[in-house]
């Protein structure tokens, strides 16, 4: 029964969700009708001009400003390029001969449908709660290759939902150890990072991680999600092999053209190897890849010993994929090969991730953040005020798909209805926190890199994606209701 609501949703999804795109523009316009309709603006504001005027300014990336408050469509262009190198440098990595023997090894060991699910899931969440960019890239490459050894081996699969279930690190990572809002609100030296002044008095020291991600709210929360949602997706899966959408190779993992091409030609030429140029001799050298390889560990042992392991971002991450797949590759020709196939699938990244910093822009200069997260906040008393800022947050997470960013904003009015209720500092927090990391179900932001890398598009993944949605959302209540 529950694979058959499973497959109704989805095919519901599949006919009405439109490409990623193409929500985000349309997300574009509808934050531009809500900041202008129900937006906050300065006192000196005299009607509809002057708003459309300070939107645009926004929007637009004000490079006049002071580099802290400079919002808009180029503020993610950092980040941008970060999520383009962990999608190319995992890629390269797993064309290596033994990483793509390690993936095929555990992507051979489910022998149904329901199987190879539950262990792509069960693998996201694993990896996602070590690190969100970790998850996200292990889960996607996990889907993708059981995916193909299932096909290969003749086990009938539902290759959307597979794909889904390596979505799911994003819906737990703010409860493992790079949750952004937790971490960033420790100590007060990182809240002034992240909140105004006013906020980081009501915090005093900072809000400790026992309060937060080791807490008790947490560890059912999180802890539950990592065993509910494996079995979710086993639940899912339908039953009949007419019922499923088998595996379709988009590109494989492997030696690129240019790197199988060249490896032909120089067998070809072996006898006339002494006639080869030192251009080319680098070119397939190991040592030249030892002189960057070897630096980047260095580089990324240091960062743990200065900073501690649980505090790597996606710096260390790409330098530590890239590092690995320059190693295992042996030389530039072959690594720059794998690195071209990768680099195929940043199209999407490229393209959107601007947008969403202009719906960002556009939310922080209207203040709708602070206007919605006070009517939900307001509505509730003592007991439902943690609840009802999960719900705000999920919200405003559909808008401003970035926990940080979201904590930046929210933030400052969550502490205050905290103080004013007397309710605990860390649970609104980790409110804040669940209700981000379940808007990522809906909002296609961050299904980009495993859009690209699964070959899969938005609308097969999101009505499984949903329903992952509603389950966590209905747990991670009855655990704020709880605690």
């Amino acid at each position: 029964m529950i694979s058959r609501l499973g497959l109704d949703i989805s095919r519901v999804f599949a006919r009405i969700v439109p490409d990623p795109l193409i929500i985000a523009i349309l997300l574009t316009w509808l934050t531009v009708l809500l900041a202008l309709i129900w937006g906050r603006y300065p006192p000196d504001d005299h009607g509809l001009l002057d708003r459309i005027e300070t939107l645009l300014d926004a929007w637009r990336y004000d490079d006049q400003r002071p580099a802290a408050q400079r919002i808009g469509i180029w503020k993610l262009l950092e980040f941008s390029m970060q999520m383009s190198l962990i999608l190319v440098t995992g890629h390269a990595l797993a064309a290596t001969r033994p990483v793509r023997g390690l993936i095929d090894r555990m992507a051979g060991w489910p022998q149904s449908a329901a199987g190879a699910a539950a262990l792509v899931s069960a693998i996201a969440c694993l990896t996602g709660l070590v690190n969100w960019g970790l998850g996200l890239i292990v889960g996607a490459l996990m889907a993708r290759e059981v995916g193909r050894s299932c096909a290969r081996r003749g086990v009938p699969i539902h290759y959307p939902l597979l794909a889904a279930a390596g979505y799911m690190g994003l819906l737990v990572f703010h409860g493992g150890l790079s949750a952004s809002a937790p971490l960033s609100t420790s100590t007060a030296a990182a809240a002034r990072k992240v909140l105004p002044e006013s906020a980081v008095a009501l915090i005093g020291n900072g809000i400790s991680l026992d309060r937060t991600i080791f807490s008790p709210l947490n560890l059912f929360v999180t802890g539950g999600l990592v065993l509910l949602l494996p079995l979710l997706f086993w639940w899912l899966t339908p039953k009949r092999p007419d019922q499923m959408q088998g595996f379709v190779e988009t590109h494989p993992i492997g030696p690129s053209v240019r790197s199988t091409t060249a490896n032909q030609q120089s067998m070809h030429h072996q006898g006339a190897e002494r006639n080869i140029s030192l251009p080319d001799r680098l070119d397939r050298s190991a040592i030249i890849i030892w002189l960057l390889a070897i630096p980047l560990f260095f580089a990324v042992a240091r960062y743990i010993q200065v900073n501690g392991l649980w505090s790597i971002s996606l710096n260390e991450i790409n330098a530590t994929m890239l590092a690995m797949g320059l190693l295992l590759h042996s030389s530039p020709r072959a690594y720059i090969g794998a690195v071209e196939d990768g680099a195929r699938d940043c199209a999407s990244i490229i393209l959107q991730f601007p947008i969403y910093a202009g719906i960002m822009a556009l939310m922080i200069a209207s203040g709708l953040v602070g206007r919605l997260t006070e009517a939900l906040v307001s509505v509730g008393g003592a007991q439902s005020l943690p609840v009802m800022s999960f719900i705000a947050a999920t919200l405003v997470g559909l808008f401003v798909p970035s926990g940080g960013a979201q904590w930046s904003l929210q933030g400052e009015i969550t502490l205050k209805a905290a103080e004013a209720t007397r309710t605990d500092q860390g649970v609104m927090l980790m409110s804040v926190a669940y209700g981000d990391e379940l808007a990522n179900m809906l909002q296609p932001f961050w299904a980009l890199p495993l859009l690209a890398i699964t070959g899969v598009r938005a609308r097969d993944i999101v009505g499984y994606t949903a329903i992952a949605m509603l389950v966590a959302g209905a747990w991670m209540m009855l655990g704020l209701l709880i605690f």
